[in-house]
């Protein structure tokens, strides 16, 4: 963009939609270059979160289902 090309042009060459471009600049358009970091490591951590307590929660279910008598 700073090379005075279009949206239409930018959005060609990255492989997306107009609409997708203006969507990730009304999401990311204000964050500066370390909050943007910031938030890539946060959402990093968040999936990894969510994979554990995935695999806790199953290993909790066999566990119930052992104690239980139901193999």
């Amino acid at each position: 963009m700073a090379t005075g090309q279009s949206v239409a042009e930018v959005s060609r060459q990255l492989g997306i939609s107009e609409a997708t471009y203006y969507n990730w600049r009304k999401q990311y358009g204000q964050m500066k270059l370390t909050q943007l970091r910031q938030l890539k490591k946060v959402q990093k951590e968040n999936a990894q979160l969510k994979k554990l307590v995935a695999d806790l929660s199953l290993d909790n279910s066999i566990l119930k289902g052992a104690l239980s008598g139901k193999y």
